[in-house]
C-alpha cells in the first residue's frame, strides 16, 4: 500500500533494529506501560509478521518513499484483548520521534482506513489510548474518528497506573 509519501509494507529484517530502537526510546513508549527490550521488540514484530503473512493485513512497516527508510508501524489489527467493546479491528501507530508531527501517522492511519473498507469490508474501526495521549487523539480526530467520552480501565495496565484509563474512538466506514 502506498500514499503521497510513505510505503506500507510486508516487514523484513533490516526493520528489527530500527524497530528496536523506537521500542527503546522513552518518549515513544511514554503511553505505553514500559519500554521494550531488544528480545521483547523482536517477538513482537515476529508475532506482527506472522499475522501479516497469515491474515494478508497488519501493522505494517512505513517507509518514507524519499528515502527507504524505516520510520514505525501503522497498521490495523484485530482486537483479541478483553476489552469491553471486542471483538474488533484497530487502527494503531507507533513512529520513531523524529518523524512525529509531520502527518505521516495520520496519513498512513487514513490508508489503513480505506483498506479496511474497501478489501476487508469492514464496517467500523477503533482506535484508543491512554487519556493523558492527547498527541494520539488528536491523530484519531484528524483521520475522521470520533469519540463519545467513552472511558474503560486498560485491563493489560495495572490499575494503579496513570496509564491505566484509556479513551475510545471510532469510524464507522460506509
Amino acid at each position: 500500500m502506498e500514499t503521497e509519501r510513505l510505503f506500507l509494507r510486508n516487514w523484513i529484517d533490516d526493520d528489527l533494529d530500527k524497530f528496536a530502537n523506537l521500542n527503546a526510546d522513552p518518549e515513544v513508549m511514554e503511553f505505553f506501560p514500559n519500554i521494550l527490550t531488544r528480545q521483547e521488540s523482536d517477538r513482537l514484530a515476529q508475532k506482527i509478521r506472522q499475522n501479516i503473512e497469515l491474515n494478508g493485513w497488519g501493522p505494517w512497516a512505513v517507509e518514507l518513499k524519499s528515502t527507504g527508510e524505516f520510520i514505525g508501524v501503522v497498521g490495523l489489527q484485530k482486537s483479541d484483548k478483553s476489552l469491553p467493546f471486542s471483538p474488533c479491528v484497530e487502527v494503531a501507530w507507533r513512529l520513531a520521534k523524529p518523524y512525529w508531527g509531520k502527518g505521516y501517522a495520520s496519513e498512513a492511519a487514513k490508508a489503513c482506513l480505506v483498506y479496511a473498507k474497501t478489501v476487508l469490508k469492514i464496517r467500523e474501526v477503533v482506535s484508543f489510548t491512554a487519556v493523558k495521549n492527547v498527541r494520539s487523539q488528536a491523530v484519531m480526530a484528524k483521520i475522521g474518528m470520533h469519540t463519545e467520552g467513552y472511558e474503560f480501565d486498560h485491563p493489560d495496565v495495572p490499575y494503579s497506573s496513570q496509564l491505566c484509563r484509556h479513551i475510545l474512538y471510532k469510524i464507522h466506514l460506509n
